[in-house]
């Protein structure tokens, strides 16, 4: 989020200059103010639960649960939902701060709630959105965050330790009121935990992290046999013809589908002799040995064939990986290829349209792969 001069100006004057007006009923986010034509957006969300992200610790949720900030969903606003505390409110929300006594009644400036979250695919961190949505007066004034890297599962009094180094990746920085506040981050660190700081309280309704994965190589040589095009081993997803119902990234999330829309779904294709097609890049060259299709959930609207194909390298030509096969709907399908396929790109292609639930490409990366996947993981710990 960029803030001008005077603007700046202004929120030095004003305190309540990013408040957002008070509810006035109808439809709660109607004077939302979403952040659009962001590029790191399309970028996977490494705070995402289904990538077994978590909010370990909060300081103070005395108002709101800090678990809510992974949600998946947006934020709802019930204006008569209250509780024993006061208003029920879907996000992280910390009471509010007092000072040292009744002349001092203001915290101190250093004064700040906290949350650590734990990324659920370490990788490097593109942009930030902390979204305020339904806290219009109840917001933080500023927020800051800051990153680390501490490998295996540590507990969040580990993360708290004198000798853990936290890096400072968001500034103390001013936000709206009902809004989604965008930050661009630089840098290219990797990153297992977050701690995503309110100065001095109030709310936030939701917390995504979006940037590139960057896998251990040594855990994936340990595992040998591994899906290569998983989000949580560094698959990407680069382009689609149509993502209409949902996003084609999901195809690659390493767990199960659990209903319609947790896959690809296009629209209905109505141009005879044209099909719709996902494509996805590899984390590095693979040999690719067998390939799963689920069509889970998607009954009446799977695909009626797929076919996939891949190639080496950027500008390799695409050759055959699976021929044009038909599927069945909410249904697991397993191929045993005859021969490796060798590729760092693939692209599966949905005749005439429809859904796929999830796709898996077993295999290992290749011995330039392992190079590749090892010279960028030193260079992000380095």
């Amino acid at each position: 989020m960029t803030t001008d001069a005077s603007e700046t100006a202004f929120q030095d004057t004003d305190p309540h200059a990013n408040d957002a007006a008070p509810y006035g009923g109808g439809d709660p986010y109607a004077d939302y103010r979403a952040a659009t034509g962001l590029p790191f957006t399309d970028l996977v969300d490494l705070a995402d639960r289904r990538l077994g992200a978590g909010v370990m610790a909060a300081n103070d949720e005395f108002f709101a649960e800090r678990e809510n900030l992974l949600i998946r969903e947006p934020a709802v606003f019930d204006p008569e939902r209250f509780g024993h505390k006061g208003k029920i409110m879907d996000g992280w929300e910390t009471r509010r701060r007092r000072g040292a006594d009744a002349g001092h009644p203001f915290p101190a400036p250093e004064e700040h709630d906290w949350a650590i979250v734990r990324l659920g695919a370490p990788g490097i961190v593109r942009g930030l959105i902390v979204d305020t949505a339904h806290f219009r007066g109840n917001y933080p004034q500023r927020v800051s965050v800051q990153a680390t890297a501490v490998e295996g599962a540590p507990s969040a009094e580990d993360l708290l330790a004198d000798d853990v180094k936290w890096e400072e990746i968001v500034p103390p920085t001013p936000v709206r009121g009902h809004a989604a506040n965008a930050f661009e981050v630089t840098g290219g660190r990797r990153y297992t935990h977050l701690r995503l700081c309110q100065h001095p309280d109030g709310g936030i309704a939701r917390f995504r992290v979006h940037g590139e994965v960057v896998p251990d190589p040594a855990w994936l040589a340990a595992l040998g046999t591994t899906d290569l095009i998983s989000i949580l081993n560094g698959g990407t997803y680069e382009d689609a013809s149509d993502r209409f119902y949902s996003s084609p990234a999901q195809i690659i999330l390493p767990d199960t589908s659990r209903k319609m829309d947790d896959g690809w779904e296009n629209r209905r294709r109505r141009v005879r002799d044209s099909h719709d097609w996902v494509r996805f890049r590899l984390p590095a060259q693979g040999a690719v040995r067998a390939v799963e299709i689920d069509t889970a959930y998607l009954k009446g609207n799977a695909a009626g064939w797929i076919a996939l194909k891949g190639r080496d390298g950027e500008s390799g030509e695409w050759f055959d990986i699976l021929p044009r096969t038909r599927l069945q709907p909410d249904t697991v399908h397993r191929f045993v290829l005859d021969t490796e396929a060798v590729v760092t790109h693939v692209r599966l292609d949905a005749f005439p349209d429809g859904g796929v639930a999830r796709m898996r490409l077993y295999g290992s990366p290749t011995e330039a792969g392992t190079a590749e996947l090892t010279r960028r993981y030193e260079e992000s710990v380095a």
